[in-house]
């Protein structure tokens, strides 16, 4: 059961966790421009990641895939939700005072 609890629910928050701080560093190190670049290729290291863990979880393992499969993804694409917001939260407050003067309200 604990193998469950670390690969399905610990090990995705980590590894969305270290994506999140490399994402945030780049809005506010190289700009919002690189970020779109990194978000693609973030895209790219998930999906690597998020198969490693199921390949890991289901073959290496022998966990129940009724179980593990639904509970890694939900916890997967929760925690993506949540970095979009924060990353998103970020690029706004990157935004040059100029270029904010030109939206219209």
């Amino acid at each position: 059961m604990i193998e469950y609890f670390i690969l399905g629910i610990l090990a995705p928050i980590f590894l969305n966790l270290l994506h999140l701080c490399v994402g945030i560093y780049v809005v506010i190190q190289r700009g919002n421009v690189m970020s779109l670049g990194f978000s693609g290729m973030g895209f790219i290291t998930k999906t690597i990641g998020i198969l490693f863990l199921t390949w890991l979880g289901v073959s290496k393992l022998g966990l129940n895939i009724q179980i593990f499969i639904p509970m890694l993804t939900f916890v997967w694409f929760f925690t993506h939700i949540v970095e979009a917001f924060v990353i998103q939260h970020y690029m706004k407050e990157n935004v040059p005072k100029w270029f904010q003067d030109l939206q219209v309200d």
